[in-house]
């Protein structure tokens, strides 16, 4: 039976050394939440670190553990201390972090942190691939762990990937700067499936995709040389009844059961009929935007001294990577900020800002929750912040107020709250102003709504659709074409040397060589020139190059082969050694007409740049930026299509668009090769033009498409790569 595979830098539980024993510690985050019900039962498996570096603990100890962690269906990442600290303290946390969150100047491109984490994915991946069967399902999480499902893909085709991204996927315009891009963004399109919090993110990641790797987009579909990857959507909740349930027990409690966090936040109410609490909230980290909250507030105070002594700023701020300089840093700068504004405001009874640096346990989390009249969530870019969804989640009386960032992930679903600019420190002291006199008629409905969603979009929910678009994720479109795998092999083998007359039909372009941004450029190599010739030299074999390239560059590389060129869709033919001859007569009168229109959209279009054939015209877009070129190609069809007559088409090629005689196309030039009555035919091509050339094919012919496209070929190969492969182990 099938298997669920998850995988994410740490696993749900950590070993910690207690005394002179180790203990296990179960974390209680949103993802080990969300995954509960992915992992259950002898069927599912969590790969991840165990928190501890294997070179602290002897061999003796460290062992029993790991097969205590395998026996609950855990299987531990060993890493040692010298890993962790390149690893999960290099690239992840002083490049990736910063860079996805905006703050470039925080980036560190360390090419030693790199080669750590391809090793370290690598790890990761090896265990994923040793303990994964055919049909099993694997869902990666998060930016530690971009490059595994490439990696994973790349040996485990028949395994369906997913892949969610946990903190925001940055504009193109910063991505670009990474150096790794490519291999980044190829690494995250191993996955079949890959979800992010918001539009937004998907929108970034996408036009990524296009303008780095020029793959062809549609809607939310990829699509890669062999298969079609899906992007989507899926924004993270929380474990609602917990947190509210937990609301509803704490105002049950007597005053003997409440805490000495409740019992002193409850004092500041008694000074003051009217003191209210603004609950602050976060990590410390430089993307949380801590100090522009406590600027905002001063701005507050000033603008409004009528509410000194009756507002405090309750501010939690829970330790994280503390070593890091800049980290260090933002504390030292949060520390005097405090004391500057406690110091500027403050009166014998009043402090205005309450200052907790620490860590609190979930019963004291609760506590602050619903003794804050006001929550302050004001990142300055945030994947999600679960904490704005935590404080409404216990709103058991509806009442309080939610401000919130609009740079954080939750602003697209928490939309009643009072959205405000991080960076704008006025209308962030406006919007305290306006939480503290809203009407509690106002307060309810607009918490009302929000619970009602959070209610029914649960984090059990978000991991449960996620796993149900990953199920129903098609990897192969293949209701009539089957893939080239090694039994197809052995079966084209076999006809080959059981046949006595055969024909090879190969395309150039994206079939025999990729294409290249510079069609120049894609020039054939030494073993693809000796590959053509030892094909041509079987016994009763006879190979034809049929292309859209032109005769001078079919002549160059290919003419003192013996076999037959077929140039410009079929306007150009030559057999063996023969002289070049023109196949049909045709006008190209027509190309001086359209020539001022194409000129005009390539001048309009930067990157794209015009062919000019002996019998066609081609309008090269591969260069330009994909968004730009996208539109641009629309609008170029439909003023083609409402100029040229009925005598020319416009073919759709792969980024390029080309105008030719509907008297030519290469299914028309390879006919007459049928004369010959070969008992072999096996044809292979990768655009549009080629389909001409399947649907001219003998019923018994081998048809191959390249790449898992829409066609009427009977198969499909992946790529270049693997058709030279193919050509090769038939005459072997």
């Amino acid at each position: 039976m099938a298997k669920n595979i998850i995988v994410s830098n740490r696993l749900p539980v950590q070993i910690t050394k207690l005394e002179n024993t180790y203990v296990f510690n179960t974390t209680s985050g949103g993802l080990a939440t969300g995954m509960d019900s992915v992992h259950q039962g002898k069927n599912s498996l969590w790969i991840g670190w165990p928190g501890i570096a294997c070179d602290s603990i002897d061999d003796n100890s460290y062992k029993p553990l790991i097969n205590s962690l395998k026996k609950l269906n855990y299987y531990p990442v060993s890493l040692n201390k010298k890993e962790i600290d390149d690893f999960y303290y290099g690239l992840p946390n002083k490049c990736i972090w910063p860079l996805f969150h905006y703050f470039i100047e925080f980036s560190r491109f360390d090419e030693k942190y790199w080669d750590s984490y391809v090793e370290i994915n690598k790890k990761f991946s090896e265990i994923v691939i040793n303990n994964t069967e055919k049909g099993d399902i694997v869902w990666i999480h998060d930016y530690q762990l971009l490059l595994c499902p490439k990696m994973i893909k790349d040996i485990r085709p028949d395994v369906t990937i997913g892949f969610f991204l946990h903190i925001p996927f940055p504009s193109f315009e910063i991505f670009r700067i990474f150096p790794w891009r490519v291999q980044l963004i190829e690494g995250i399109l191993g996955a079949d499936l890959i979800g992010f919090h918001t539009y937004d993110y998907q929108r970034h990641f996408l036009s990524s995709v296009k303008r780095i790797l020029k793959y062809e987009v549609s809607f939310n579909k990829v699509s890669l040389p062999s298969r079609e990857v899906t992007v989507n959507t899926f924004p993270m909740g929380i474990d609602y009844n917990k947190f509210h349930d937990a609301a509803n027990d704490h105002m049950d409690q007597k005053n003997k059961e409440r805490s000495e966090l409740k019992k002193q936040l409850e004092l500041h109410r008694k000074g003051d009929d009217g003191g209210k609490l603004i609950l602050s909230i976060d990590r410390l980290d430089y993307t949380k935007g801590v100090i522009n909250r406590i600027k905002a507030f001063d701005v507050f105070l000033t603008d409004h001294p009528e509410y000194r002594e009756k507002v405090r700023l309750v501010m939690l701020t829970v330790p994280s990577r503390s070593d890091v300089p800049e980290y260090k840093k933002l504390k030292k700068e949060t520390d005097e900020i405090v004391g500057r504004i406690n110091g500027k405001h403050a009166t014998v009874n009043w402090t205005p800002i309450w200052y907790y640096y620490r860590a609190m346990d979930f019963e004291d989390l609760i506590d602050l929750y619903m003794t804050s009249d006001i929550a302050m969530i004001s990142p300055v870019r945030d994947g999600m912040n679960l904490v704005a969804k935590e404080f409404i989640a216990t709103r058991v009386n509806l009442d309080g107020v939610l401000i919130l960032s609009e740079m954080a992930g939750a602003s697209k679903e928490l939309f009643e709250a009072l959205l405000v600019n991080p960076f704008d420190l006025n209308s962030m002291a406006d919007s305290i102003y306006k939480a503290l006199t809203m009407s509690l008629d106002e307060q309810k409905e607009r918490n009302r709504s929000m619970q009602k969603r959070l209610r029914r979009y649960t984090v059990q929910r978000w991991a449960n659709e996620f796993m149900r678009a990953l199920n129903s994720v098609i990897k192969i479109d293949d209701t009539h074409t089957i893939k080239i795998d090694t039994a197809q092999k052995i079966n084209i083998k076999k006809s080959f040397e059981n046949s006595s007359k055969r024909l090879i039909i190969i395309d150039y372009d994206g079939t025999l060589v990729e294409f290249n941004e510079n069609p120049e450029l894609a020039i054939p190599d030494e073993n693809l020139i000796n590959l053509i010739k030892d094909l041509n030299k079987k016994t009763d074999t006879h190979v034809a190059i049929v292309s859209g390239r032109d005769k001078k560059f079919l002549n160059k590389w290919f003419g003192k082969i013996p076999i037959t060129l077929i140039a410009e869709h079929g306007h150009y033919q030559k057999v063996n050694n023969e002289d070049w001859r023109k196949k049909l007569k045709v006008s190209n009168l027509w190309m001086e007409d359209l020539i001022p229109l194409f000129e005009t959209f390539t001048d309009r279009t930067p990157g794209t740049f015009i062919e000019k054939k002996k019998n066609s015209l081609v309008w090269h877009y591969r260069k330009s930026d994909p968004e730009l070129a996208s539109d641009r190609v629309v609008e170029f069809k439909t003023v083609l299509t409402s100029l040229i007559s009925e005598e020319l088409q416009v073919l759709d090629l792969n980024k390029a668009i080309e105008i030719i005689s509907v008297r030519i196309n290469k299914g028309v030039a390879i006919s007459e090769l049928f004369k010959n009555n070969y008992d072999f035919i096996i044809c292979m091509g990768d655009d549009i033009s080629d389909e001409y050339m399947f649907n001219t094919l003998p019923e018994d012919s081998f048809s191959i498409k390249v790449g898992n496209k829409n066609t009427n070929a009977k198969y499909y190969i992946q790529n270049p790569l693997e058709v030279r492969k193919l050509l090769k182990f038939i005459i072997d």
